[in-house]
């Protein structure tokens, strides 16, 4: 079919949606790109290429995880004061969150350390040479330093070659699989033959300054028990690390296909849940509006997971394993409602780790392998989604 009347007509429809006041989603789920103003130029939209890999293999997977263990019970008895101060009982935090405890690696623990530990691991797993890794990517929120890259620092600790391309990509949650599909591209197109996709996350910090600022808070009751509201994600968070090797077929030997995927936006909701660090605070704090997030979040996995299956021209019953970002029970319970899957296809981590950002669904999916969950032959879809709001779904054929 010709590109101009499809580009033409969906410039109309854009021009319709604003004269309506409509433009919420800008056409981007229609299978179209948004489209480009400026000064002299047309309007044009273009068709989307799929986002398809025949050429990339999964040839490893690998975590680490810390050796310390706080429990729920742990943050709420160093919050008694606050607790008694409002009249609220411990264990509300386990019984929201179903998260028991998390890790913290040792105080001082530098992102890039953990990281390296991680990939370390999977290059060994994979058997590939590091000479053969011709781009490193660290994916994580957690970094050593605003520059250089973290990922330089896990360059050097891997001793990997001066031409492997080496930068950071941050995305909230979802680093490490947009990083599995940047080096998945490069791959595809012949640029590369091998890549390495690394996350050491320390959530310590964030949840010992959400601790300090609520115990030091000046508010009254009021305002107390709503700081303790969009608190209450902070204090689910933990740490970890994970590395996934992705390589070309003919070196990866049967390894696992990465298929491809489908990724959507929904930036209108990106003031649901942000995170910084304020002037002369030891570390970063987040606010986090948990309804209207878990609400948001289940409405656009619902039109990625819709978009994903056609991609892949699967269905829900060709969908044999699921592993999920592992945010609390209750996201748990509402995403896969709404995507109408059986829970019991999931590997959830999240009782004894927390959400441990960019790491957290990868590491469910390593704990998953080695456990053996994921079978030969299994198709598994890896349903990530991130503070944006932005949601990425992907597929491989095990």
């Amino acid at each position: 079919m010709d590109a101009a009347p499809l580009c033409a007509r969906g410039a109309r429809q854009l021009h319709l949606a604003a004269a309506r006041g409509d433009l919420s989603t800008g056409g981007c789920d229609r299978g179209f790109s948004p489209p480009i103003e400026r000064k002299g130029m047309r309007s044009v939209r273009y068709p989307l290429r799929p986002m398809r890999f025949q050429r990339v293999r999964i040839a490893a997977v690998a975590h680490v995880l810390p050796e310390e263990r706080v429990s729920s019970a742990e943050l709420e008895q160093r919050l008694s004061p606050v607790y008694e101060r409002l009249r609220l009982r411990e264990g509300r935090l386990e019984l929201m969150s179903g998260i028991r405890e998390r890790r913290f690696w040792p105080r001082g623990t530098r992102p890039s350390a953990a990281a390296a530990l991680a990939g370390e691991a999977a290059l060994a797993r994979s058997g590939l040479a590091r000479e053969s890794i011709g781009c490193l990517i660290h994916g994580a929120v957690s970094r050593d330093f605003l520059e250089p890259a973290t990922a330089s620092v896990v360059h050097r600790r891997l001793d990997l070659a001066s031409d492997c391309q080496v930068f950071d990509l941050s995305n909230a949650c979802l680093g490490v699989l947009n990083g599995m599909v940047v080096i998945g591209g490069m791959i595809e197109r012949g640029e590369i033959g091998a890549g390495l996709v690394v996350s050491g996350e320390d959530g310590r910090p964030l949840v010992e300054e959400t601790l300090a600022h609520l115990l030091a808070s000046p508010s009254d009751d009021a305002g107390l028990r709503l700081e303790l509201k969009q608190a209450f994600a902070s204090l689910t968070i933990g740490s970890g690390a994970v590395a996934v090797v992705l390589a070309r077929a003919e070196d990866a030997g049967g390894a696992p296909h990465l298929l491809g995927g489908a990724a959507l936006a929904a930036t209108e909701h990106v003031e649901l849940c942000q995170g910084e660090r304020a002037g002369g605070a030891a570390g970063p704090t987040m606010a986090t509006e948990a309804e209207a997030l878990l609400a948001a979040g289940t409405e656009l996995a619902g039109r990625t997971f819709a978009r994903f299956l056609a991609e892949l021209a699967w269905t829900r019953a060709d969908v044999e394993r699921v592993v999920t970002h592992q945010v609390g029970s209750a996201h748990r319970r509402a995403l896969f409602e709404r995507l109408e899957l059986d829970p019991a296809l999931d590997f959830p981590s999240v009782e004894t780790l927390g959400n441990s950002g960019s790491a957290a669904l990868p590491t469910s999916l390593s704990l998953a392998l080695e456990a053996g969950w994921i079978r030969p032959g299994q198709r598994v879809a890896l349903l990530g989604i991130g503070s944006g709001l932005n949601c990425l779904m992907l597929g491989a054929q095990w």
